[in-house]
C-alpha cells in the first residue's frame, strides 16, 4: 500500500511541475544615464501593457541595462520597456497618444495610431535561458 500511494504522490506531483528558466534583457543604446530604465515582462495579451508577471526599475550605465528574471515558466511572453529620464515613474505622453519618452518592446514592435499589440511583441521561451537585446532608438 505504501509503495501505491508514493507512486500517485509522485505522479501527480509531476503534473504541478512546469520547466522554468531564465531570461535576461539587455536594453542598449538609449540616451543618456539620467533616469530609470522600467524593464516588464508579460505573460498573456489580456495583461500586455497592463498588469505585468514581472518588472523592474533600473539604474542605467554606459547607456545601457541588463536584467535576468529567473523563474520563468516555459509560455509566451513580451517585453515593454522605457527610459523614464525625468524619474517620475510614468511613461510620459504627448496629447495623451504621443510617447514623450523612448520605448522599446520585443520584436520591435511597434502600433499604428496607438500601442503595439501582443500578437506582434510576443515570443515564446522553452526550457533553456534565453538573452534577448534590444536597441532603444532603433
Amino acid at each position: 500500500m505504501q509503495t501505491v500511494l508514493t507512486y500517485f504522490t509522485l505522479f501527480f506531483s509531476g503534473m504541478f511541475l512546469t520547466a522554468q528558466t531564465s531570461l535576461t534583457v539587455t536594453i542598449t543604446d538609449l540616451d543618456s544615464n539620467d533616469g530609470t530604465l522600467m524593464i516588464a515582462l508579460y505573460d498573456s495579451g489580456e495583461n500586455f501593457l497592463g498588469k505585468r508577471y514581472k518588472g523592474v526599475m533600473e539604474s542605467i550605465a554606459e547607456n545601457k541595462v541588463t536584467v535576468t528574471f529567473n523563474d520563468i515558466p516555459a509560455g509566451d511572453y513580451a517585453i515593454s520597456t522605457f527610459h523614464d529620464e525625468n524619474d517620475n515613474g510614468v511613461f510620459d505622453m504627448s496629447l495623451g497618444m504621443f510617447p514623450k519618452e523612448d520605448y522599446v518592446t520585443s520584436n520591435y514592435a511597434k502600433g499604428f495610431f496607438g500601442p503595439p499589440s501582443w500578437e506582434d511583441a510576443k515570443f515564446t521561451l522553452k526550457e533553456s535561458p534565453v538573452a534577448i537585446t534590444l536597441k532603444m532608438n532603433n
